[in-house]
């Protein structure tokens, strides 16, 4: 018997199934037809290589990076060693005609695929815990999303949207932290929505882009000065995370912890010196 070993991980909701494979070896399937014909599949390959094989004898290559929307059966699929992707299967009636005719494919870096696999990494985290109301939003953003990913293009004036859009900022500033052109207008190009549109998605959450960018660089400073053995200066930190200043952050550590950043280094025993002296120190020492 052929050795194969796959990894897979994924979750379904209603009638939409999301599922991620990793193939350490080659991997192909034998015998039967793949899949069902009233149902359309997102294939979007992250590493290495995936083969589709076409009802009509074509075989479809889809390569780390890129995505393809297919409808119907296949005679096959294959899997390059080492690949990773992730596939969505959602029923043909629920995407209308977009689906019919040759598949559509385009590069996985996309904001709208982007905001797919976000919104479904949501929803496998949280699926577990939905109610029925949940579910059926659950499944009809991902309806959304798929629809989006085919034409490329999003429907801003969808309300389920707004959480897949929150969740996917939040990823792409998370990894952008340090960059001093990240800006909310800056997330919202990335996405390929306006501003007004990112900003309500996060609104309903209850805090703006902006808000959240600086609370996050917040939360690193708070995490540096706290490393064991630190000796960067306070303006050093300042400057790594986009503060304009050691007294601009000062005031910003304050608001959102409540003590000064040498107060919080000095409980570390960090030796207090002028280049992480505060400007205008109040509020006690904090506790651990």
């Amino acid at each position: 018997m052929a050795d194969f070993r796959v990894r897979s991980r994924g979750f379904s909701v209603r009638d939409v199934l999301f599922n991620t494979l990793e193939s350490s070896t080659a991997l192909r399937t034998t015998g039967r037809s793949v899949a069902v014909d009233d149902h359309v599949r997102l294939w979007i390959v992250r590493r290495g290589e995936w083969r589709l094989g076409l009802r009509n004898g074509a075989e479809q290559v889809v390569r780390g990076g890129r995505f393809t929307v297919q409808a119907g059966r296949l005679s096959h699929f294959a899997a390059a060693p080492g690949s990773v992707g992730q596939v969505l299967v959602v029923p043909s009636s629920a995407l209308g005609a977009m689906t019919r005719g040759q598949p559509a494919d385009g590069p996985a870096d996309t904001a709208e695929v982007r905001l797919l696999t976000a919104h479904a990494t949501l929803v496998q985290r949280t699926v577990a815990g939905l109610g029925p109301a949940g579910i059926d939003a659950a499944r009809e953003t991902l309806v959304e999303l798929a629809r989006a990913a085919c034409l490329g293009g999003l429907d801003e004036t969808e309300p389920r949207l707004g959480a897949a859009l929150a969740d996917a900022a939040r990823r792409l500033a998370d990894r952008r932290l340090t960059d001093p052109d990240l800006t909310p207008m800056t997330l919202a190009g990335e996405l390929n929505v306006s501003v007004r549109t990112l900003q309500r998605a996060f609104a309903a959450e209850g805090r703006s882009a902006s808000a959240y960018i600086r609370d996050q660089r917040l939360e690193q400073v708070h995490r540096a000065l706290a490393s064991p053995g630190r000796r960067l200066a306070l303006s050093t930190i300042a400057a790594r995370w986009r503060f304009a200043d050691h007294a601009h952050l000062t005031r910003a550590f304050r608001q959102r912890f409540g003590y000064t950043p040498s107060d919080y280094a000095a409980s570390f025993g960090a030796p207090s010196t002028p280049a992480v002296d505060d400007l205008g120190k109040t509020g006690s020492r904090p506790d651990h």
